[in-house]
């Protein structure tokens, strides 16, 4: 099996001691498992929906060829959020329509899964701009019949890691411990377990 995942700095996991954020743990994990599974960690500091929209497509092409069991796995929104000008119809429309421009042809290459973005804390006015795009992600993952993780539904003991280790550091990326408690809820999510079984 092969799976991409796309995404922003959260899926890379900056500021992880170990470099292996929650993909490299959901993913040796995978493997502990006796899954045959090479993953492709493709997040991107500071991209927004937008941006990958612009390269998933052919850098998917070049990891998945034909023949093999392939898979994507998306997480955006953060960016989105950060990075907007602040009116929240305007938010909405453009993650409307770049989930919608990366969904539809993803899901015709692959079984695909969305996750959405990561919970702020400390700031109402980036949970406000962050509930708006939930709203926009889970309708565009239920047009394309894509399970949609909400992250907002994760125990608080995971934000509650997440958040200290991240006040420790930039202010906005844990390290190796929010990491892996947000691994273990995305692995135990089933729309992921069921690749793996």
């Amino acid at each position: 099996m092969r799976i991409c995942f796309f995404g922003d700095s959260f899926t890379q996991g900056t500021g992880d001691d170990a470099c292996l954020g929650w993909v490299g743990r959901i993913s040796a994990d995978a493997r502990r498992q006796g899954v045959d599974l090479t993953s492709y960690n493709l997040g991107v500091r500071r991209d927004t929906s937008e941006d990958i929209r612009k390269r998933w497509h052919a850098e998917a092409t070049a990891r998945l060829p034909a023949g093999f069991d392939t898979r994507l796995v998306f997480a955006f929104g953060n960016n989105d959020a950060a990075l907007g000008s602040g009116k929240l119809d305007e938010l909405a429309t453009s993650i409307t329509s770049n989930s919608i421009e990366i969904l539809a042809p993803a899901t015709q290459m692959a079984p695909t899964l969305l996750i959405g973005p990561v919970p702020q804390s400390g700031s109402s006015l980036a949970s406000t701009r962050i509930e708006a795009i939930y709203d926009k992600l889970e309708q565009a993952a239920a047009e394309f019949e894509v399970p949609f993780l909400d992250l907002r539904n994760a125990p608080a003991a995971v934000w509650e890691i997440w958040h200290a280790e991240a006040k420790k550091g930039d202010g906005a990326h844990p390290n190796e411990g929010g990491y892996r408690a947000l691994a273990g809820y995305i692995g135990r999510w089933p729309a992921w377990q069921s690749w793996l079984s």
